[in-house]
Formats: structure tokens, C-alpha cells, sequence
């Protein structure tokens, strides 16, 4: 799958004094594009975790804000992989006002494969084409 698109709508409690969106918030949008990435790959994380003993821990995440997004805003967050490896994943992100096209925030995060016990792991081969391996 080259990308996948998820929506969220800006509710009240994550704008901050000004008015605008909480610079956090944006992360936790990340997760959201990324745990739906997956889904839509046919792979859900609590799947993943239970049934795999496959976890995906970040290792690195990084956001850089563009224009602020408010209140009731309807958000389209782009996500796709940019590399995969057999210990590891690095997903790309992009956060746009749904009815204005405005780029928001774009964004990435690293992870590394753990298992169980999370101790790193390579990536079973049940999971490669989820993946793009």
C-alpha cells in the first residue's frame, strides 16, 4: 500500500489558549494515521500484538507545524511508509485541512520491532507484505 488517509475532527480540548491546536496533538494524530495505516493494511496492532507478539516501539518521532489547525477543523492525515526493514519501520506523515487543502504538519516516526518481552526482534516474515518487504 502506498498511502493511506485518515480523518479527525479537532475537538475542543485540543486547542490550547490561543485558540489553536495543541502542538502534542499532532503526535497523537500521527498514531492515529499509523494504527489506520495498518488496519487498512489488513494488520490491526492489537492483532499484532496478541497474536504476533510484535510490537512496534518508537524510537524517534519529529514534527514540523505549518499552519495552525482550530476548532472543528476536519483533518486528512497522510501516512505511508518510507522504509521497512525486518527491525524496523519509518513512517512518514502528512496533516492537511480536509476542506481547504492548507498543509498543517508533517511529521515522521521510527520503530523498532520488539517482542514479547520487548526485546528486539526481527520482523516474522508472515508480516513482510504489510510492511512492503
Amino acid at each position: 500500500m502506498e498511502s493511506h488517509q485518515a480523518r479527525v475532527r479537532v475537538r475542543y480540548a485540543e486547542t490550547d489558549q490561543m485558540g489553536v491546536v495543541y502542538h502534542a496533538n499532532y503526535i497523537v494524530w500521527m498514531e492515529v494515521g499509523r494504527v489506520e495505516f495498518c488496519r487498512a493494511a489488513g494488520l490491526s496492532y492489537r492483532d499484532m500484538e496478541n497474536e504476533g507478539a510484535l510490537h512496534l516501539a518508537v524510537i524517534e518521532a519529529n514534527c514540523r507545524y505549518v499552519s495552525p489547525a482550530r476548532y472543528d477543523d476536519e483533518i486528512l492525515i497522510e501516512t505511508r511508509i518510507e522504509k521497512a526493514t525486518p527491525r524496523g519501520v519509518h513512517f512518514v506523515y502528512e496533516m492537511r485541512h480536509a476542506e481547504t487543502g492548507q498543509k498543517l504538519a508533517e511529521g515522521f516516526s521510527r520503530h523498532l520491532f520488539l517482542d514479547h518481552n520487548l526485546k528486539p526482534m526481527r520482523l516474522p516474515a508472515r508480516f513482510y507484505p504489510q510492511f512492503g518487504l
